[in-house]
C-alpha cells in the first residue's frame, strides 16, 4: 500500500529548506508592498473597483479549477450587491453563485475571526446550496463518513482508475480537523505568506469533506494572505494564477502527498505563484485606471440602461468583438434597438467602427485602451 504525507509519524511537522525560499519570499512580501502603497494612493472608490475585479477573478477561478464555469457578470453582481458597490448593468445571480461568493467574502473579510468547525460548515453549506454536487446529494455542513469507501483522488474511465491519492480514514478526521485548526488560530514564528501556503497543503491532505475541499483550501489560504497583509482587500488572484498553471497544480500536490513532509519545493512554487498574481494585478489597475478617466471624460453625456451595462462589460472580460447580435443578445433587445443605441454612441464619439462592414462591422470604444 502507497504511504501518504498523513501517514507518516512526524506528520503533520512540515520542514522546508529555508535558505532555497528566503530571497523568493523577501522579494514577494517587497512586490505586496509595494501594491498596497500604490492602492492606498487611488482612493477609495478606485480601490473598490480594483478589489472588484480582482475578487471576481478569484471565484471564477476557483471554480473553472475544479471544472465548473460560473456567470461572470452573475459573480461580479452578487460581489458588487454584497459589497454595496454601485455598478451599471447588474443581473440576478444564482444560488450556487451568490454561495460561493459569500464564502470567499467571509473568509477574506472576516480574516482576524477565528476559524473554527462552524465557520467551515458554513462555508461548506455555501458551496453547496442545494446539499449536491451535481446530480450527486451529499453530506453538507459536516465532515465526510466515508459510507462510500475511502475517500479518494481519482481520474481516468471506469475500470481504468487511477487513484492519485488517499485521504485520512473519517475516524481520524476529529483529531485531524482539531490539529490543524489549532495551529491556524495559534501565532507562530513562520512568515504569514508560508503559512498561507502550509495552510493550503495541509487541509487539502486532510481532505475533510465529501466535495468542496479545493475551493476551501484556497479561500482559506486568501483569509492568510490577509492576515499577511493585516487588510480585508487584497488586489490579486491567486486562483487566476493557480488555473493559468492548473497541470502543475495538480502534479505538484499528488507528488508532496506521495512524499516527505520537507515541502520545500510546494512552498516555491506557491511563492513563485503569488509572485505572478500581484505582478498580474497591474493590468487590473491600469484597467481601472483607463475606465475612471473614460467615465470622467464622458460624464456630461447621458447614457441609457443598455448602454451602460455594454461599456462596462467592455471594460471587463468581454469575450470577442462587439456587434449588434451580442448587443441585443446582452441587453436582451431587437436588433433594430441595438443598432440605435450602437449609432447613438457613436455620434457621441463613444464607439467606432471596425472591421469591414456589414455584417463583419465591430465596433470598439474609443479610448486609451485601442
Amino acid at each position: 500500500m502507497r504511504t501518504y504525507i498523513h501517514s507518516l509519524k512526524e506528520w503533520p511537522n512540515f520542514a522546508w529548506d529555508l535558505e532555497a525560499i528566503v530571497t523568493l519570499l523577501s522579494t514577494v512580501r517587497n512586490k505586496q508592498g509595494i501594491l498596497t502603497g500604490k492602492m492606498d494612493a487611488i482612493g477609495f472608490n478606485l480601490q473598490n473597483e480594483a478589489y472588484l475585479e480582482s475578487l471576481s477573478q478569484d471565484v471564477i477561478k476557483t471554480t473553472e479549477i475544479e471544472g465548473q464555469f460560473l456567470d461572470t457578470q452573475q459573480v461580479r453582481s452578487s460581489i458588487a450587491r454584497k459589497l454595496g458597490i454601485d455598478i451599471a448593468g447588474l443581473v440576478d445571480s444564482e444560488r450556487d453563485v451568490d454561495g460561493i461568493v459569500e464564502m470567499m467574502l467571509e473568509a477574506t473579510q472576516n480574516w482576524e475571526g477565528e476559524l473554527n468547525e462552524d465557520r467551515l460548515f458554513g462555508w461548506h453549506s455555501a458551496l453547496f446550496p442545494t446539499g449536491r454536487s451535481g446530480l450527486h446529494k451529499i453530506i453538507v455542513g459536516n465532515w465526510r463518513d466515508d459510507s462510500t469507501g475511502p475517500m479518494q483522488v481519482i481520474s481516468g474511465p471506469i475500470g481504468k482508475e487511477r487513484v492519485h491519492f488517499e485521504a485520512p480514514a473519517a475516524a481520524d478526521l476529529q483529531k485531524e480537523m482539531k490539529t490543524f485548526i489549532d495551529w491556524i488560530n495559534k501565532p507562530n514564528a513562520n512568515d504569514p505568506v508560508l503559512n498561507a501556503a502550509i495552510s493550503h497543503i495541509w487541509f487539502i491532505t486532510i481532505h475533510p469533506f465529501e466535495d468542496g475541499n479545493g475551493r476551501i483550501a484556497r479561500a482559506i489560504s486568501d483569509m492568510m494572505l490577509c492576515r499577511s497583509e493585516n487588510r480585508t482587500q487584497r488586489f490579486y488572484s491567486m486562483s487566476f494564477q493557480i488555473k493559468e498553471h492548473r497541470k502543475k497544480y495538480y502534479d505538484l500536490l499528488e507528488a508532496t502527498q506521495k512524499g516527505t513532509l520537507d515541502i520545500t519545493e510546494w512552498l516555491i512554487w506557491f511563492l513563485e505563484c503569488l509572485q505572478s498574481a500581484i505582478d498580474a494585478s497591474e493590468s487590473i489597475v491600469q484597467k481601472i485606471m483607463l475606465k475612471h478617466k473614460f467615465w470622467n471624460e464622458h460624464k456630461a453625456i447621458t447614457f441609457n440602461e443598455r448602454q451602460l451595462k455594454t461599456i462596462e462589460l467592455l471594460f471587463g472580460n468581454f469575450f470577442g468583438h462587439l456587434t449588434t447580435s451580442k448587443w441585443a443578445k446582452i441587453n436582451k433587445c431587437s436588433q433594430d434597438t441595438a443598432l440605435r443605441d450602437i449609432q447613438d454612441l457613436i455620434a457621441k464619439a463613444v464607439l467606432k467602427k471596425t472591421g469591414s462592414g456589414g455584417r463583419s462591422t465591430n465596433y470598439e470604444l474609443v479610448s486609451d485602451m485601442n
